[in-house]
């Protein structure tokens, strides 16, 4: 994303795996991490999730509601969707959703248009998956401003986040809240 500013997104999807020290790390860091959670996942331990959201200045996001291929569905089943996950993010923690981050990045022109219809502000992708990066080979990348960092709610996470956070730190960058660099 472009931006004047010396910032990096830390985004996080699914929700499935739960860990302690990921959920240290972000709340003593107060990482403004943006959480595509799937309502199932949220549903599942929501006393985790509400921990993040009330106590550090994560914010839930809309990553639909079973995380399917939106390519594969016609415009109603994707707004069913997404409008589905937001009305359930919304009951469950009284914040509507105001991105969109499509499952595998992938979307065609029907998405962009049920995510608005379901008050999206933005439909959101990545720069740089940081999942498992110290498992697979090569280096970090190097973090530039307005990158967005992908990373999801595995074992690693804890492991993912603290190289995420060194690799803002050498290149100058504070992590932000993403909703809050998305123009309307």
């Amino acid at each position: 994303m472009e931006t004047d500013e010396a910032v990096v997104f830390i985004t996080v999807d699914d929700g499935w795996y739960r860990d302690a020290g990921a959920r240290r790390v972000l709340l003593e860091e107060r990482v403004p991490a943006s959480l595509f959670l799937l309502p199932q996942a949220y549903e599942q331990e929501p006393g985790f999730f509400q921990g993040l959201l009330n106590g550090g200045p994560s914010r839930m996001e809309n990553h639909t509601v079973n995380h399917p291929d939106l390519r594969q569905l016609d415009a109603a089943g994707q707004r069913a969707e997404l409008c589905g996950a937001r009305d359930r993010n919304l009951a469950a923690v009284g914040d509507a959703p105001r991105l969109v981050r499509p499952p595998y990045g992938l979307y065609d022109e029907r998405t962009l248009v049920a995510a608005r219809q379901c008050g999206a502000k933005a439909l959101v992708t990545w720069t740089h998956d940081f999942t498992g990066v110290g498992e697979r080979e090569g280096e970090t990348p190097e973090l530039r401003a307005g990158d967005i960092v992908l990373l999801h709610f595995t074992p690693t996470l804890e492991a993912d986040l603290r190289r995420t956070l060194e690799a803002a730190r050498a290149a100058g960058l504070k992590p932000a809240q993403l909703r809050d660099h998305v123009g309307e």
